[in-house]
């Protein structure tokens, strides 16, 4: 296997970066909640915050973090559309989590 994944933006990244890079998306998605909110997500062209609440069944407040958390691991997009926020999967933060992993 090479030392360097295949997606483009992981080229220029050291092999330590790298391995923050995979382990901060896999923290991200240590959780059964947040793994469904992406799956999710990513299943849907957009997504309104109020429909995540609704189909992930948690307080309004638990899926904001989890939101949150997604976002800081660059897995989700978030854009204001007032008064609400749709969310949309980082389709290449998911590519590179791909090669990440298969670069192990």
């Amino acid at each position: 296997m090479p030392e360097t994944c295949c997606h483009p933006a992981n080229l220029d990244l050291t092999p330590e970066a790298r391995d923050e890079q995979l382990a901060a998306m896999a923290r991200a998605l240590g959780n059964p909640a947040r793994v469904r909110l992406l799956r999710y997500i990513a299943s849907q062209d957009e997504c309104i915050s109020g429909e995540l609440v609704d189909y992930i069944g948690l307080a309004q407040s638990t899926v904001s973090e989890h939101l949150r958390i997604l976002k800081e691991a660059g897995l989700v997009v978030a854009e204001p559309r007032p008064p609400r926020t749709c969310f949309k999967a980082n389709r290449d933060a998911l590519d590179r989590f791909r090669d990440l992993l298969n670069a192990l």
